[in-house]
């Protein structure tokens, strides 16, 4: 045992002053008394074997022979060597802990300890891993591919789609002559916007070129009565091009509710006149005008019925005639008024004044129900209005209203007016008037029509039923 170092006898060792034991002037400890003996039973139990005795645990013929036999029931032949089975059994070391190497394996695929084949990914080729690399992409593509397919069939289409182009319709519509689109296109141009304001307040409706050299408009009498003579009233003509033109009156007629005025624009189309006494029920029509402000508007139809008596009086307007009017199932609304009714050949034959309505007032809609000037009679007033500025009507002086005794139809007068043409002939009140000229006449507007048929001066004969009896009376219209 090597000798300790200065510093170990320093720190560990007996100082020089100290001799003997550091506990020698102790007194001994005292002595510790015996613990009593164990019980008999854990001395036969657990104390060590001796002649006579037997363990609790001894098997019933007693222990066996300190030597074990391989055909022991208890202990196999290596018990003696192991102290976990035999306590008896004498210490040993063993041998280490040593495995044999397993025996090195060629190729990828390899055996273990328990006969389990395995892939060795070290010693597996590149060609074969580029092969196997490529079947899965292959697989996963295949895979892909069919799961978007049947998403695609399956699943709700998308709302939308980007970069979608619509398909184009090849140019050259054929529009055959004599349809509404012919129609509108050559006579719209000769169709305007009438625009009237007296003060705070405004009104519109349409009118129809029918002098383009000269700037003559023609439109409807209640459209521009409340301006004529009005202070700061303003009137003018909106045509197709956007552009307008002031437009003064030219002359009024509230007998037929037409209208003349003028313009200072040059070169307007004017628009072709036709023949009303031409036409028959069910020819096919066209009304173009402004109806509710919105210019160029063309709406179709037909003749529905022809010399339909038809009262006019407007609100506002001095307007107080009686027409025998175009009926039509075309669409007019207000704003229409003074615009052109034109035929299958594009000319006009009447000029638009008057609706049927439901509504209050008569500012209701269209209800199929549309009344237009004849043109035969719109070229009479307007010729006249032009020349002299006003219009001129036959009379017979009487004021009427419609009767019917249940067989027949009438006009009944209610007076007679003093030295007029009914005064001369003798007529009489509650005479009533069924004819004209061997015109029946059924109700008050069918008189006031049949006798405006006339010119002043004309000599005609009326039927009357007098005292229950008819008579006939001769009368020359004056002029009104």
């Amino acid at each position: 045992m090597p000798a300790p170092s200065p510093a170990q006898a320093a720190a560990f060792g007996r100082p020089a002053q100290v001799s003997g034991g550091f506990a020698g002037d102790r007194p001994p400890p005292p002595r510790r008394p015996l613990p009593p003996p164990p019980p008999e039973a854990l001395l036969r139990a657990f104390g060590p074997p001796g002649p006579g005795r037997t363990g609790l645990q001894d098997p019933p013929g007693g222990r066996p022979g300190r030597r074990r036999t391989s055909t022991g029931p208890w202990w196999k032949p290596d018990a003696r060597t192991d102290p976990w089975r035999d306590p008896h059994a004498p210490a040993g070391l063993g041998a280490p802990a040593v495995y044999d190497d397993e025996e090195e394996q060629e190729g990828p695929v390899v055996v273990d300890a328990k006969g389990r084949r395995k892939l060795r990914l070290r010693d597996v080729s590149i060609r074969l891993s580029v092969l196997a690399l490529f079947a899965v992409l292959l697989v996963g593509a295949v895979g892909g591919g069919i799961g978007w397919y049947v998403t695609r069939e399956t699943a709700e289409p998308p709302l939308l789609t980007p970069g979608t182009q619509l398909s184009e319709v090849d140019p050259g519509v054929t529009r055959e002559p004599g349809s509404v689109a012919d129609i509108a296109g050559r006579v719209t141009p000769a169709v305007v916007s009438i625009e009237v304001r007296v003060g705070n307040s405004g009104a519109t409706g349409s009118g129809v070129v029918i002098d383009g050299e000269n700037g003559y408009i023609v439109t409807n009498n209640h459209v521009v009565s409340g301006a004529d003579g009005a202070e700061g009233a303003e009137i003018r003509a909106i045509f197709e091009d956007g552009s307008g033109s002031a437009a003064r009156i030219v002359g009024r007629d509230p007998a037929s509710d037409l209208a003349v005025l003028k313009v200072e624009k040059p070169a307007l189309l004017t628009a072709s006149l036709g023949e009303s006494e031409s036409l028959v029920v069910g020819d096919p029509v066209v009304a173009i005008g402004s109806p509710l402000g919105l210019a160029g508007t063309v709406t179709s139809g037909i003749v529905s019925a022809l010399d339909r008596p038809v009262r006019l009086s407007g609100e506002g307007s001095d307007t107080n005639a009686v027409i025998s009017a175009v009926q039509t199932d075309a669409p007019i609304n207000p704003g229409n008024s003074g615009g052109a009714l034109v035929d299958s050949t594009g000319s006009v034959i009447g000029i638009n004044t008057a609706i049927a309505s439901l509504g209050s007032g008569g500012q209701g809609g269209s209800i199929g129900l549309g009344f237009a000037i004849p043109i035969d009679t719109v070229r009479d007033i307007t010729e006249q209005l032009i020349s002299t500025g006003e219009a001129i009507h036959a009379s017979l002086g009487v004021n009427a209203r419609t009767v019917t005794d249940g067989m027949r139809n009438g006009a009944l007068v209610l007076n007679v007016e003093p030295d007029s043409a009914a005064d001369q002939a003798g007529l009489r009140e509650e005479d009533t008037i069924i004819a004209v000229d061997d015109q029946a006449v059924g109700s008050s507007e069918e008189l006031v029509v049949a006798v405006d048929a006339h010119d002043p001066g004309d000599a005609v004969t009326l039927e009357v039923i007098r005292a229950g009896r008819s008579i006939e009376v001769d009368a020359t219209l004056d002029q009104a």
